[in-house]
């Protein structure tokens, strides 16, 4: 599992996996409901991003997301 802290990591975890899956930002950008220009800012760590449409991308991707409090 991989433990990410704040937008820069996610955005590369995206743009990593946007590429592994052979697609431009248009494409996901359609798939997932967002504009090229969400894709585009969270991909670039833009701290400023909606957190339901980042988790509705994540899921596009494939991805499972979990959160747990620290220390346990």
């Amino acid at each position: 599992m991989t433990k990410i802290y704040g937008m820069p990591n996610i955005g590369l975890i995206v743009r990593n996996k946007r590429i592994e899956l052979g697609m431009t930002q248009s494409r996901l950008a359609d798939m997932s409901g967002n504009g090229t220009r969400f894709i585009s800012d969270l991909e670039n760590g833009k701290q400023t991003m909606q957190i339901g449409k980042v988790l509705e991308l994540l899921h596009v991707l494939g991805f499972d997301v979990s959160i747990s409090a620290r220390g346990r």
